[in-house]
């Protein structure tokens, strides 16, 4: 009997604690938590990086700074859609723009560099290097080009 009280006083400890969790989580997925969110994130993003070569690890970790993703619709393919920068402090310079289709199994990003020490008078859209992974459709392109244009600093 004690053990029984014992396993729903843990139990209810244990529900607690996960909504109380849930009440601080905004509710929005971010890049930077996805791979430890879900095996199937994981899985899908694994297929993509192992292709490519001379990737940050960042990138293949999916790790750094992150706001929240939002669900976008291509061609009636919808997607999750959002950045990552390397840190909040070189977003400007170093960022990636991660689409995941809603069923987890299809990824694409576009990873954007701009010199560091661009001065403030030049355009990062005219001097930035652009590299697709996941081999994007041209609507996915667009659709990763798109998100980056929604920055009010990129100009």
């Amino acid at each position: 009997m004690l053990g029984r009280r014992f396993h729903a006083t843990t139990l209810a400890l244990l529900m607690s604690a996960s909504a109380i969790a849930m009440a601080a989580n905004d509710g929005q997925a971010r890049v930077n938590e996805l791979l430890s969110a879900d095996p199937e994130y994981r899985q899908t993003w694994s297929s993509v990086v192992k292709k490519e070569e001379r990737l940050p690890d960042w990138v293949i970790n999916l790790s750094g700074a992150s706001d929240q993703m939002n669900a976008v619709t291509e061609h009636g393919d919808k997607y999750l859609v959002g950045p990552l920068c390397e840190t909040q402090d070189t977003c400007l310079q170093k960022r990636l723009i991660v689409a995941f289709s809603l069923d987890k199994q299809h990824a694409y990003a576009m990873l954007v560099e701009v010199p560091v020490g661009l001065p403030a008078d030049k355009s990062p859209t005219r001097h930035a290097s652009y590299r697709f992974l996941g081999k994007p459709d041209e609507g996915v392109k667009v659709l990763l080009q798109e998100q980056l244009k929604k920055d009010p600093k990129w100009y």
